[in-house]
């Protein structure tokens, strides 16, 4: 049985290069909304905490149609602060090992449960395919070496998993948080980061080709 993982749902953010003038986990995809879409992957997930900021509420009444039992936590400093904060409030009383996620992530079905059931702390990586990218360098093990804004041999898109003695307080992103701890064990997923509008345009297309997949 897999080490009981908390899930943080990072969606304070206010998604301003995607132009949409919505929070992203509110973006609808093939007609549902991308938050929609996370809640699936972590039905069988007991213990999901979302942390929220811009457009809370309709985040809150959007999350409450799919699920009753979702913790929700306030980033209200979502304004001048990036995802490694957003992260550190959601996971802070989480269990031993938390399970970190973008709300504007898309991630295969079947990766989402290879990533549920990996033990112990890791990475997620993919190929290179948004707009706006940090990169991971990594090694003949896949073992992630390296964030970089510059190159590198993929992607980072998240997820990332972390035991609770490695959290910190950051203002700064998630990967941030991570790189005191680096090399650390990676694993290559199909992934896509929606960050700006021409990614949205593409992930519908991305959708469509993983469920002819199943």
């Amino acid at each position: 049985m897999p080490t009981i993982k908390s899930v943080v749902i990072s969606c304070a953010g206010i998604g301003s290069r995607l132009g949409l003038g919505l929070t992203k986990a509110l973006v609808k995809i093939n007609g549902r909304s991308l938050i929609s879409l996370q809640l699936e992957l972590f039905k069988d997930v007991e213990d999901v905490r979302i942390v929220v900021g811009f457009q809370a509420n309709e985040i809150i009444e959007e999350v409450l149609k799919y699920r009753k039992d979702v913790t929700f936590i306030f980033n209200h400093r979502y304004f001048e602060t990036k995802t490694g904060a957003s992260f550190y409030l959601g996971a802070r009383h989480a269990h031993e090992y938390v399970l970190e996620w973008d709300g504007d992530l898309l991630v295969h079905p079947d990766d989402a449960k290879m990533i549920l059931n990996t033990e112990g702390e890791f990475i997620c990586y993919s190929e290179k395919s948004s707009d706006d990218s940090v990169y991971v360098k990594v090694n003949e093990a896949g073992d992630v070496l390296e964030f970089s804004r510059e190159c590198g041999d993929y992607e980072w898109t998240g997820p990332a998993c972390f035991h609770k003695s490695h959290l910190q307080y950051s203002s700064m992103n998630v990967f941030n948080m991570l790189e005191p701890y680096l090399p650390m064990k990676g694993l290559k997923i199909r992934a896509y980061d929606i960050d700006t509008y021409n990614d949205y345009q593409r992930v519908s297309e991305i959708m469509k080709s993983w469920e002819h997949e199943s």
